[in-house]
């Protein structure tokens, strides 16, 4: 159909009705409106845009979001005030407890922390004893070996704790580690930072003092042990406190005290000091009234420090005179 003058004429009359468009030449696509260019990328034409600040984003600047998609800037922004609110949250007390009353982490920090001491310890004996599996004779390792007669000798208490950090030879070293990361991991979330080292050093301390107390003071002990068997015992607590099936925990450390009674050289004692004191420890951070729990927490862990401590004392005392009749010329001086 062709339009004649007197059509467009009625047409241009009647404002109701409009002409349709001109199409476009045979063969050619109809033209389009260009497409705006991405916020970052003016070069790039895209057809998205930011579901948040509606502004023009290509492809690579957007990020899925639960509802639809949102640009870079906005997801940064969203993260940022999070991360702000979150720790405003934290800072005023609040957020997720355990039953510890510890904060949930986000990360596991102080055990990979604790393994790098001891890495870094155990290779500066090495380096000083030129030997991998001999590195006890190096002065680092003399100085923080726990020798109870040379405890009482020269008043040498660093080593009740520094011995926690010293190994006998790699595997000695590698098994105590593995341990401390199979262990420490949930422990550590469980209990937060502070709780959890509070309850590693006091393990490590009861293991130092039941082979001070009890042991032959002329025997020279070092490692991680108590420590680990202290994370044992706590291990054993929380599977009770959380109503668990304790069978894998009392098989696990059944299994570790048969292995220290079989083997020469191993101290038992120390292992078994640590295992009482972690689970001591552990009762005291998870079953703690709710109302005031850090205190009653800090003040059972302090009663069991102090008893640890005078039982030390006590039996300095006794060593005293045995120590002393054999090495007459060192007490003298």
């Amino acid at each position: 159909m062709s339009w004649t003058d007197a059509d467009r004429e009625r047409r241009s009359v009647d404002s109701t009705v409009t002409e349709p468009p001109t199409p476009p030449p045979y063969g050619q696509p109809p033209q389009q409106a260009a497409l705006p260019g991405c916020w970052w990328h003016p070069a790039r034409q895209t057809g998205l845009r930011c579901v948040r600040c509606d502004r023009p984003a290509c492809p690579d600047c957007l990020r899925e979001a639960s509802v639809g998609y949102q640009c870079i800037d906005c997801v940064t922004s969203a993260q940022q005030h999070h991360r702000a609110r979150s720790a405003a949250y934290r800072r005023a007390g609040l957020g997720s407890r355990t039953v510890a009353g510890a904060r949930v982490p986000q990360r596991v920090v102080v055990v990979p922390l604790l393994i790098a001491v001891n890495v870094i310890v155990y290779a500066l004996t090495v380096f000083q004893a030129r030997d991998v599996m001999s590195n006890h004779n190096s002065p680092v390792f003399n100085d923080g070996v726990l020798w109870p007669e040379v405890v009482v000798l020269f008043d040498e208490w660093w080593r009740l704790l520094t011995s926690g950090f010293l190994h006998y030879g790699l595997l000695h070293l590698a098994m105590n580690m593995l341990a401390l990361w199979v262990l420490g991991r949930d422990l550590e979330m469980l209990l937060g930072r502070v709780r959890f080292l509070a309850v590693y050093f006091l393990s490590m301390f009861a293991g130092g003092a039941a082979v001070f107390v009890f042991g032959d003071p002329a025997t020279g002990t070092a490692g991680a042990s108590g420590a680990i068997y202290g994370l044992m015992g706590a291990i054993l607590v929380a599977v009770l406190r959380l109503r668990l099936n304790p069978t894998t925990a009392i098989g696990i450390i059944v299994l570790n005290v048969i292995i220290s009674v079989s083997i020469p050289n191993i101290s038992l004692l120390g292992h078994l000091g640590g295992l009482v004191a972690g689970a001591v420890a552990m009762v005291a951070m998870v079953y703690a009234p709710e109302k005031n729990r850090a205190a009653y927490q800090a003040g059972a862990l302090a009663i069991v420090a102090v008893a640890l401590v005078g039982l030390v004392v006590y039996r300095d005392a006794q060593l005293a005179d045995q120590v002393c009749g054999a090495y007459p010329a060192l007490c003298g001086a």
